[in-house]
């Protein structure tokens, strides 16, 4: 095979570039730059790159390629002018207008320099001019929020509001640091006045974001343990906002140089990582420092889930994830250890220890190795012995609290350290205790052990008994409801198998009725009433359970009010009860011939319910619609707790899929604020979680309005999880409900269209037109149809080597006439825009005459109206191809559909045809006609 050359990549990058595929352009310099060795050829490259990097937006790189191609020729006007584009774009306007100065100096006759010189001097001016009015500003604002003898209260609170407001733009937050503003912010901050703190912390924020050298010098300013500080201090507002500048100062130190001024740093290489690691550090001594609040440790928690593990597996270092659990995790064991109520325990809220078992998970997961995993068991194994031996009692307890921790963490971790010598024992001996602080510990303990299938077999020989005699002799509801939620787990273990019973006859039944009583007794506090959803969560995998639970509204009321509580750690048992009654886990129909075989082995084979068929599911969906589940959710996603885990926004997603499956639903969805919610689901969680949030949006797109159901930006968002749903990895109904999704936006405006393209739609919908499911076929050409209305796309069809129009022409010519419809409407509008295409029509096929014939001849009004313009703009577009038409049968079809008054549109556009064939001299006008 012949091997392809940088000069053959080089000319076709430049036809896809002219093509409007940028990024394809972009692959077919970046190939030629790896086999180009000159220096003059390279520099061009660079400087194609550049010009694609500007097309896709990614400013940074377009600057960085545009430098390389001027340094090999310092006389590159197109590189310099495509560099000065990049430098404005980036705000780094006296550099551009360096730029621009010597493209005018090489060329002075040259419009499009001298304009954008001038333009750009303009924008110079108004900056100039904003600046050196906000100098005074900053000045007056800092004066009037530290005057002691200020008494004015909304003069100082508007002050704060201004400077907050000022920091949030680039020229703002410069001037703010110039002026000594870090340091007057130090002073704001040690008032120890929440309001003055607060403005404090808001305003730093807009200085660090996205400002690695500014959040570099601030941080060494203020000081990594005052910050911590801060961030543990009671108020719960300032500590969030402490909490808020710190994620900022994360995201800046991670990201880089995204809005820095190139020239204060280009002498110096800045290395993040030491103040990475010291931030990190003093949250992590945080975490056990016994002056610190209980939101703070939430706080410092939270932070440490976001900034340290790795986004995404494709990253390859994990370096940060192996620092904290040699540094700190023994300190995120001691949050999880924590028994509440003990002598000397960590202030803590209900949400605490989920949120450690949340950090511990994450950390655990980011490991690649199985040498990482095992040193985190023995730091894991370490810690639990050094409080189970020499300790007693007290010590015990902590050790069985890490169980837990673990268990709902890590579990493989959890499962390790439950098996060390003594540890189940003392479960269960203290499941006994007379005192209710151990006994809690040790039942949440042989719950969370009972969920794991390694362990459930064990604790159903020696648990079920002694947690029968719990819940059947114990005084205390607190200790009896977690006792219940035990039996329901392990009650539950044949899932929805019917056939696969763990307890008598009716016993799940009554189970289920205490855990609804529990449910709606407010007198019991939210702590333990959320325990009353954990056994639902397991109990309505039983169809009968589902059923009766539907029925009850105070108790689906009571579950969805504890949804929207403060205590975050109930979302999972909210979703998985959710995703139960809705029947919206995974089930796959069994094969029959399988089930023949299963059956002749005497193999156990799984039932459904009766319960759980399509119309029980159905009725159920409408009575949790009924009682407010939409806005139960909606809340449950604006969560920022840890608690909602990429598995629960999985769930929440297939929640929602189940509540938009009628279309006669979805308008009320919407109302209540399901279009929003579904937004950050179908953008952040498992690719599961997205994919089904996606489908949703796709959903309620296809009925509904999009402007109404999406109003304002907010339809912008939808367009990105609409295409995830054409990945080739999709469901065929995926594709097809992602590709009708978008034709109703592509259809709505030039914007939605362009953000349409901006996400590489248009190769995917092009694929699809070649599916062979008629369905698909046809959602994707009708898609393309609306697309075609953008120029970008209709440069594709212009192309000289492609297929695109001759496969819409030959489109127009299929049976299916909905396809017939699409494809002969975007002929239609591509005809009228483009003489050209007119010219290429007869070339693409040889079919075309008898196509356009058959489209004039169609019982169809649509399709003959369609034909017809078509032939009306070839007809104009060039007489060599109105003299091909005018000498087949097409003129006899003309002249018939001319004088057909029942369809006036059509014998319009026949007449126009004609009257431009007269104009030719192709034919004689009738005589008795004008």
């Amino acid at each position: 095979m012949e091997e392809v050359t940088a000069g053959q990549l080089r000319e076709r990058g430049n036809a896809l570039f002219q093509a409007g595929d940028h990024a394809a352009a972009l692959a077919a310099y970046t190939q030629a730059l790896s086999l180009c060795d000159g220096e003059p050829e390279r520099a061009v490259l660079h400087r194609n790159r550049a010009a694609c990097y500007l097309k896709l937006e990614d400013y940074a790189k377009a600057e960085a390629d545009a430098s390389k191609a001027i340094e090999a020729d310092g006389r590159d006007m197109k590189a310099l002018f495509r560099r000065s584009q990049a430098l404005q774009k980036l705000g780094h306007l006296d550099q551009a207008v360096s730029d621009l100065q010597r493209c005018v100096s090489l060329e002075p006759k040259n419009k499009a320099f001298q304009e954008a010189l001038r333009a750009l001097g303009s924008s110079m001016h108004e900056k100039m001019k904003t600046m050196s009015c906000t100098d005074s500003k900053v000045a007056q604002m800092f004066q009037v929020l530290l005057d002691p003898e200020e008494k004015d209260a909304d003069k100082k609170q508007k002050a704060a509001q201004n400077l907050i407001v000022l920091a949030r733009e680039e020229a703002g937050a410069e001037k703010i640091f110039q002026s000594d503003g870090v340091r007057l912010l130090m002073q704001l901050l040690d008032t120890v006045k929440a309001d003055l703190m607060l403005a404090a912390l808001r305003t730093l924020v807009g200085l660090c974001s996205g400002h690695r050298s500014r959040t570099m010098a601030i941080l060494a300013e203020l000081g990594a343990p005052r910050l911590s500080a801060v961030l543990g201090v009671e108020h719960e507002q300032v500590s969030l906002a402490a909490c808020n500048l710190l994620h900022v100062m994360f995201d800046s130190l991670k990201e880089g140089l995204q809005k820095d001024f190139r020239g204060k740093e280009d002498a110096v290489v800045l290395d993040s990582s030491k103040d990475l690691k010291l931030l990190i550090k003093h949250l992590l001594e945080l975490l056990v420092l016994e002056g610190a609040s209980a939101h703070g440790r939430d706080n410092a928690l939270n932070l440490l889930i976001k900034v340290v593990p790795r986004k995404s597996p494709k990253e390859t270092n994990n370096s940060m994830s192996l620092w904290v659990i040699d540094q700190g995790l023994k300190k995120i064991l001691e949050v999880g250890s924590t028994v509440c109520g003990t002598p000397g325990s960590l202030p803590v809220t209900e949400n605490s220890r989920m949120s450690a078992s949340v950090l511990l998970s994450k950390l655990y997961d980011d490991l690649k190795c199985d040498a990482e995993r095992e040193n985190f068991h023995h730091l894991c194994e370490d810690y639990v012995r050094s409080w189970f031996e020499g300790h007693e009692l007290a010590g015990k307890l902590r050790a069985i609290q890490t169980v837990s921790c673990l268990l709902q963490g890590p579990s493989d971790a959890g499962n390790r350290v439950l098996e060390l010598e003594g540890i189940m024992d003392s479960v269960l001996s203290l499941c006994a205790s007379v005192c209710e602080a151990h006994q809690l510990v040790a039942v949440e303990a042989l719950i969370h052990a009972a969920d794991k299938a390694k362990r459930a077999s064990f604790i159903t020989a020696n648990g079920v008994s002694l947690l029968k005699e719990i819940y059947k002799h114990s005084e205390r509801d607190s200790i009896r409801i977690r006792a219940l939620v035990g039996l329901c787990k392990l009650g539950s273990a044949g899932g929805t198998d019917f056939s696969m019973k763990q307890f008598a006859e009716g016993s799940t039944m009554k189970l289920a009725k205490q855990c609804r009583k529990w449910l709606c007794n407010e007198t019991i506090d939210a702590g333990t009433r959320r325990w009353a959803v954990e056994g639902l969560a397991y109990l309505t995998f039983d169809a009968d359970v589902k059923e009766e639970f539907v029925e009850d509204k105070a108790a689906m009321q009571a579950m969805f009010h504890l949804a929207k509580s403060e205590d975050r750690s109930v979302l999972y048992a909210v979703a998985s009860t959710l995703v139960n009654c809705t029947n919206s886990y995974d089930h796959e129909e069994p094969d029959p011939q399988m089930l023949e075989l299963a059956k002749y082995a005497k193999q156990h084979i799984p039932e459904q319910h009766p319960k759980d068929k399509p119309d029980f599911v159905k009725r159920r969906v409408r009575k949790l619609l009924t009682a407010g589940v939409v806005s139960a959710l909606a809340c449950m996603v604006k969560s920022e707790n840890p608690a909602l885990t990429n598995s629960c926004r999985e769930l929440i997603s297939r929640v929602f899929l189940a509540l938009v499956e009628e279309a006669e639903d979805r308008g009320g969805v919407v109302a209540q604020g399901g279009g929003k919610a579904l937004i950050p689901l179908s953008l952040e969680g498992t690719e599961v979680g997205q994919t089904k949030a996606a489908q949703a949006l796709a959903k309620i797109t296809i009925t509904s309005n999009p402007e109404m159901a999406f109003p304002g930006e907010r339809i912008y968002e939808v367009v990105r999880p609409l295409v995830s749903l054409l990945h080739l990895q999709r469901t065929g109904l995926e594709n097809f409900e992602g590709l009708m999704a978008l034709t109703n936006l592509a259809g709505i405006s030039e914007r939605l269209r362009q953000k349409i393209l901006k996400e590489k739609a248009v190769p995917m919908i092009e694929g699809y037109m070649f599916e062979e499911h008629e369905l698909i076929r046809l959602a994707a050409t009708e898609c393309m149809c609306n697309m075609a209305m953008s120029k970008e796309v209709q440069e594709l069809f212009l192309a000289e080597d492609s297929d695109r129009l001759k496969l819409m022409v030959l489109y127009s010519g299929e049976e299916d006439e909905k396809l017939r419809r699409a494809a002969s409407g975007t002929l239609a509008m591509l005809t009228a825009l483009h003489p050209a295409i007119c010219k290429r029509i007869p070339q693409v096929t040889v079919h075309w005459l008898e196509i356009l014939q058959a489209l004039l001849l169609s019982p169809s009004t649509e399709l003959q109206h369609r034909g017809a313009v078509v032939v009306m703009n070839m007809m104009a577009a060039e007489r060599e191809v109105a003299e091909q038409l005018m000498a087949s049968e097409m003129l006899e079809i003309l002249s018939v559909l001319a004088k057909d008054k029942d369809k006036p549109r059509v014998a319009q556009a026949a007449k126009e045809s004609l009257a431009q064939a007269v104009a030719y001299g192709l034919i004689k006008p009738n005589p008795g006609q004008e």
